[in-house]
Order: C-alpha cells, then sequence, then structure tokens
C-alpha cells in the first residue's frame, strides 16, 4: 500500500469534519485555524506546502488561484449564503496528502453537497470531469495531453481553469521543487510518477464562484486511475 494512502486519510478525514465547524460566524483565518489544529491532532502537525497546512478561499476569494507561498487568510464572514474551499497539505516525513474540498453554506447551513439551484452545477461539473479523467488517464498518457483533455472539457461545459499556472495537478513527491505539473508542454508520462493530484480550479463563464475538488491518483493493477 501507498504510504501517502495513510496521510491522504487522514485529511479526507478532517474535511469531512470541517462540514460541521463551519457556521456564518467562520472565516477563512477561523476554518485554517481549526483544520490545521484537526490535521495536528490526527498526527500530522507539519505541511509540505510552505507554511500553509490549510488554504482556504470563500466567497469572492474563491476564484482566486495564488500559491501558498502568498497566501493569507482573511477574517471576512462566511454569511447565510456562501461557497468556501479548503485545501489541505499535510505531511508525514516525507510523505504528502493533498486534498481539496468545496463546501457550500445555503441559508447558514454548511453541507459537503449543495442543495440547491446556484451551486449544484459547479459541484456535478466538478465530479464529472474527475469521472472523465479515470475514463481517460492510463500509465503512458502524458501530463500534457491529460492538460489538454480536462481544459477542453472544462470549456465544453462552459467553465474556465482558474489556476494561475494554467495546470489541473501535479505529482505527488519528496519536495516541492521535484513536482511535475499537469501543464501543456509537459511530454512526461504519468507512469513516472508514483501518483498525482486532479485538482481543476473552475468557475462558470461569468459566475463568482470557483469550485475545487482535488484527489490523489495512482494506478491500478489494470492501469486505471484509483483514487487514494
Amino acid at each position: 500500500m501507498l504510504p501517502n494512502r495513510v496521510v491522504q486519510a487522514a485529511a479526507k478525514s478532517v474535511l469531512q469534519q470541517l462540514v460541521t465547524q463551519i457556521t456564518p460566524h467562520s472565516t477563512e483565518a477561523s476554518i485554517a485555524e481549526i483544520a490545521a489544529q484537526l490535521l495536528a491532532e490526527s498526527g500530522y502537525p507539519d505541511t509540505w506546502y510552505y507554511d500553509c497546512p490549510a488554504f482556504v478561499l470563500l466567497g469572492s476569494r474563491s476564484v482566486l488561484s495564488v500559491s501558498g507561498r502568498d497566501y493569507r487568510p482573511s477574517h471576512e464572514a462566511v454569511g447565510e449564503h456562501n461557497l468556501i474551499t479548503v485545501d489541505l497539505s499535510p505531511r508525514s516525513g516525507n510523505v504528502w496528502g493533498d486534498c481539496a474540498r468545496s463546501f457550500y453554506v445555503e441559508e447558514g447551513v454548511c453541507r459537503a453537497v449543495p442543495t440547491g439551484a446556484e451551486f449544484s452545477k459547479g459541484y456535478e461539473v466538478e465530479h464529472r470531469l474527475h469521472a472523465m479523467m479515470r475514463t481517460f488517464a492510463r500509465p503512458g498518457t502524458t501530463f500534457n495531453d491529460l492538460h489538454a483533455f480536462a481544459n477542453d472539457l472544462i470549456a465544453s461545459e462552459g467553465f474556465e481553469n482558474l489556476d494561475f499556472a494554467g495546470n489541473v495537478g501535479h505529482s505527488i513527491c519528496e519536495q516541492r521543487d521535484q513536482r511535475l505539473y499537469i501543464e501543456a508542454g509537459n511530454h512526461r508520462r504519468l507512469e513516472e510518477v508514483t501518483c498525482f493530484t486532479f485538482e481543476p480550479h473552475i468557475r462558470e463563464q461569468g459566475g463568482r464562484w470557483g469550485y475545487k475538488h482535488e484527489n490523489i491518483y495512482s494506478f491500478n493493477d489494470a492501469g486505471e486511475p484509483s483514487e487514494l
């Protein structure tokens, strides 16, 4: 079993717990603090992503794409209606986790799955992108080809890629500067890395909300991407 699976499981568990912790009075800063505390209580006080174990964006900032090197959480309250993205990057030694989810606050209630129409399309498109990636990506697929496939899908759904570098994921490795990105011009093959993230950060054309859903994948014995 990949050691990353254990760290990733902790990140997923913290994200599940966060749903019940987010209230209309929460802020990016308070959510990030709670998430970091939950990670530490799970045995993962360290992060591989600069000094940013929990990268939280909400409201109009949900469409921002900035490096964790430059990230500063805001103190704007969630309120009664909002979208929040939380991206966790715990590590244990040189073993990484990397997991992001969007949360939906409707009438003051935070949910992992939206019930209203406003957020539902973005939620559904994110899950469709992951499902289609799993049908397309194979060990011999290049990072460049997966980038082109994902961005064509994003556009066909009426959305745009918000990532500041235009990528939709990266390899999981031991040092930040070793990462290979799912980006145009990278003709390395996915089979050259142990596992990779898929994390399209998208907005509906003309929309106000930025959606993100991130998992780590490795190839199973059948040569298909399998979620950690």
